[in-house]
C-alpha cells in the first residue's frame, strides 16, 4: 500500500493561515516598537527608530522588575529541578498503592487555571501569616513549574536502559558514583531542556504573580500596570518584544535539545 506523505494545498494552506493569525499580534508588537510616533495605534508606522530602546534603557524602574524577574525565575527553576527530578527518580519504575494519584496531583498545578492556584496560594499565604514578595512568588511559581522538569526526566528515564545500572552497581559503584556517572550524563539534555522550559514559564508568568507578588513588581507586572499609561506605549511595546524574546529563546532550544536526544537514542539502538 503506497502512503501519500504530501498534505494537500488546501490543508497546508488553512495550517499556515492559522499560524500567521496565532503569531500576527506579535508582529504588530514588534512593528510598534520601533515605529516613530508615540501614538499607541498610528497605521502604517510613520518610520523607523530606535529611541524608545534607548528610553526603556533609562528607566530604573524596568531594571527593578526585570532583576526581580530573573531572580524569580532562577531560584523556581533551581527548585523544580531539584523536587522534579527526584520525584521522577522515585516514581519511575516503582509499582505501589496510590502512584497514579500521586503522579495525578504532580500534574494538577499546570493544568488547573492559574487564577485558580493564585487564590489557593493567597489564601494559605494568609493563613501562615507569610508577608507576600520574593518568597511567596518563587513558591508559586515552582508549584506549576516542577511540572516541566518531572515530565522531561520521567520520560527520558522510562527511555533509559536499566541495565546500565544494573552494570554499573556490578562492578562495584556505589549509588553516588551510579549517578553521576550513568544517571546524570543520561538525563542532562532533558534536565536541561526542562530547566529552560521552567525558567521561560515563570519569567512570564502574570496570574499567579499577581496573587502572591504584594507590593514587588516583576516584567510582567510592570507590564500589566502600564496598560494605564498611553504616553508610555512605545516603552511598553519594547519591553513587551524583550519579554517575548526571553521566553521564546529558552522554549526552543529545549524543543531543540529534545529533539536531538531522542535522535541520539535512536541511532543508539
Amino acid at each position: 500500500m503506497h502512503f501519500n506523505h504530501t498534505a494537500p494545498k488546501w490543508l497546508s494552506a488553512t495550517a499556515y493561515c492559522g499560524l500567521f493569525l496565532l503569531h500576527f499580534p506579535i508582529l504588530i508588537i514588534v512593528v510598534y516598537a520601533f515605529n516613530t510616533e508615540q501614538s499607541a495605534f498610528s497605521f502604517p508606522p510613520q518610520g523607523f527608530t530606535l529611541h524608545w530602546f534607548a528610553a526603556a534603557a533609562q528607566r530604573a524602574d524596568i531594571f527593578q522588575a526585570l532583576g526581580l524577574s530573573l531572580q524569580v525565575a532562577a531560584l523556581a527553576t533551581l527548585i523544580s529541578l531539584v523536587l522534579g527530578t527526584l520525584a521522577a527518580a522515585a516514581m519511575y519504575r516503582r509499582q505501589f498503592i496510590g502512584k497514579s494519584t500521586l503522579t495525578l496531583i504532580f500534574i494538577i498545578p499546570i493544568a488547573l487555571p492559574g487564577i485558580v492556584t493564585g487564590i489557593a496560594l493567597l489564601s494559605t499565604f494568609k493563613a501562615l501569616d507569610i508577608e507576600p514578595g520574593l518568597l511567596t512568588i518563587v513558591i508559586g511559581h515552582a508549584t506549576f513549574c516542577v511540572v516541566l522538569v518531572y515530565n522531561n526526566v520521567v520520560a527520558r528515564l522510562r527511555r533509559t536502559s536499566y541495565s546500565q545500572i544494573e552494570a554499573s552497581m556490578d562492578l562495584g559503584a556505589d549509588g553516588w558514583q551510579t549517578f553521576r556517572y550513568i544517571v546524570l550524563p543520561n538525563l542532562s539534555s532533558a534536565l536541561l531542556a526542562g530547566g529552560m522550559l521552567a525558567f521561560a514559564l515563570s519569567f512570564d508568568e502574570l496570574i499567579v504573580t499577581t496573587f502572591t507578588a504584594g507590593h514587588d513588581n516583576t516584567l510582567p507586572l510592570w507590564l500589566l500596570n502600564q496598560l494605564t499609561r498611553p504616553r508610555d506605549v512605545p516603552i511598553t511595546n519594547v519591553v513587551a518584544l524583550f519579554v517575548m524574546l526571553m521566553t521564546m529563546i529558552p522554549v526552543l532550544l529545549a524543543y531543540r535539545m529534545t529533539n536531538q536526544g531522542e535522535a541520539v537514542e535512536g541511532s543508539q539502538k
